[in-house]
């Protein structure tokens, strides 16, 4: 994998440091983001991670919820405002993203920021070792990295969900939405698992599975 595909999705990024500052109107709400280079879409906020942001199904009532490789953390800022009651997990494996996260925390928080938490690790690992559940995670996935690596996550988060939990995710269609679709549908039973497709737009699709509070592992 050649610098210009893997940068952001290390650890410590090998590219000069600019910091830089954009504002976003998500949901009909105005956020201010500090970004970085080295960090995904550091310019302007991408197209599925809008798409996500814009459909995605957000609970009223307190939750938990998880940001998933959260990069400079607008899905998680949306999470904290649209869901002012529920504790906003961030999870990203590049230091550089999650300082930005932290940054935006502040920013679009000024009071009331011990419900957010941020972390540095690869995917889940993090949440894993602490024995943390979800009552739901999002993800706008590195699918570029191969679908093998974004299956192993699906299946990961479905062992960190709460009952009824869910994960939600976008998916390009030209990147492999439908061979997703045929794979959650070959392999997680409509009895164990709930499963829909929230919005198709754009040439994105925007997933939600669901783990059935029967065959949750807190049962």
């Amino acid at each position: 994998m050649n610098q210009k595909n893997q940068h952001y999705s290390t650890e410590y990024p090998d590219v000069k440091l600019k910091i830089y500052t954009i504002s976003e109107s998500l949901r009909r709400h105005l956020y201010i983001f500090k970004t970085a280079t080295g960090v995904f879409s550091f310019k302007k906020i991408d197209l599925g991670t809008q798409i996500l942001i814009e459909n995605m199904t957000i609970p009223k009532n307190p939750s938990v919820l998880l940001d998933l490789g959260c990069g400079y953390g607008p899905i998680g800022i949306v999470l904290g405002y649209e869901s002012p009651l529920s504790q906003i997990f961030f999870i990203d494996i590049n230091k550089r993203a999650t300082w930005c996260s932290k940054q935006n925390i502040k920013i679009n928080f000024p009071e009331n920021r011990n419900r957010f938490k941020v972390l540095t690790g690869n995917y889940l690992e993090p949440v894993i070792k602490k024995s943390i559940k979800f009552d739901g995670i999002f993800m706008n996935p590195p699918i570029r990295k191969g679908r093998a690596e974004f299956l192993k996550i699906l299946n990961e988060a479905l062992n960190v969900l709460k009952p009824n939990g869910f994960f939600q995710f976008v998916i390009r269609k030209k990147m492999g939405a439908s061979y997703i679709e045929n794979f959650i549908n070959k392999n997680f039973p409509r009895n164990k698992y709930s499963f829909n497709i929230l919005c198709k737009r754009s040439g994105y699709w925007v997933f939600n599975l669901m783990l059935n509070t029967a065959f949750s592992d807190e049962n």
